[in-house]
């Protein structure tokens, strides 16, 4: 009767067992012992500039394969899309505009998110970023040859934004390109209450540029890393008219599920700052950033 008794007990609690083991799980996927217990960091990625090429190579997956040896796991890119970036990361379908972010259960992809994404309020709602990792701001663009010039740069620039506004009446950079769901949507800078008529294309990043080359539009936004290699790439091609935004930071995600992931990341980050791996590495990929942003870089070996 005692053993009845016992195999009784040990079959109710088995249940509730299993179940705390699939929530607990479920809770901390993802997160550093995860990582280390499964042996591989899964890096997802949009090839995006000089961020992620696409060929296994770029700042920040350069970054990742060192952060994966750090943690003595092996390394793996998943590639995504700005679309889907965030969502593969979290488990959760992200849509919506603005601060309105509707969500569903999926699978998480990827454990990190690094290809040069900027920290935005309505991101950091949904993920934790790490320290920033690289400046931006939104730029207007043109063909070299518009007869619209470049703003005079003031030392304030909320000025200097209103002074690229009030060229948007203009017919040399009336219409403007941008893309929904990144840091180059319209709507984010009003500029349909500038004057402007803006026009949202289904185009990849690195597209952009290239379509304003074509004559596909009069104008783009930028943000300043994609732009800074668009310049050197078609040299004599484009010219920056001014900024959009104020100065940005990006950073690398996580889910709100892998606090100590982005810990460990942090430390390893402020290492790779101290003793010069990450100037080295924005040497190698954006050499021209340390002259459009001076400040963020100045105590950097």
């Amino acid at each position: 009767m005692e053993m009845k008794r016992l195999l009784a007990r040990l079959f109710f609690c088995l249940p509730i067992a299993l179940l705390s083991v699939v929530l607990c799980g479920t809770a901390f996927a993802g997160d550093l012992e995860d990582v280390k217990s499964t042996g591989v960091l899964r890096h997802l990625g949009v090839p995006y500039a000089n961020f992620v090429t696409g060929s296994g190579d770029g700042l920040d997956t350069d970054m990742m394969k060192l952060f994966a040896r750090h943690l003595g796991v092996k390394y793996e890119y998943v590639k995504t899309s700005w679309e889907d970036a965030l969502s593969d990361l979290t488990g959760e379908g992200i849509k919506g505009k603005g601060n309105e972010v509707p969500v569903k259960k999926n699978a998480p992809k990827g454990d990190i998110l690094a290809n040069g994404v900027t920290i935005l309020p309505s991101r950091e709602k949904i993920v934790y970023f790490s320290t920033p990792t690289f400046p931006t701001q939104v730029w207007l663009l043109t063909r070299a040859d518009s007869s619209t010039q470049p703003i005079k740069p003031s030392d304030r620039i909320e000025q200097d934004i209103l002074a690229v506004k009030s060229l948007l009446t203009s017919r040399d950079v009336k219409e403007v390109l941008g893309k929904r769901n990144t840091c180059l949507d319209p709507a984010l800078y009003d500029l349909e209450g500038s004057g402007a008529n803006t026009r949202i294309v289904e185009l990849d990043l690195n597209e952009l540029a290239p379509a304003l080359i074509n004559g596909e539009s009069e104008s783009i936004l930028l943000d300043a890393p994609d732009a800074i290699i668009a310049l050197e790439k078609w040299t004599g091609s484009l010219k920056i008219i001014g900024p959009i935004s104020d100065v940005q930071k990006m950073g690398v995600a996580f889910a709100k599920t892998s606090p100590e992931l982005r810990d460990e990341f942090n430390s390893f980050f402020d290492k790779c700052i101290k003793d010069g791996t990450y100037r080295r590495l924005v040497e190698k990929y954006f050499p021209s950033a340390f002259v459009y942003f001076p400040a963020f870089f100045s105590g950097m070996k």
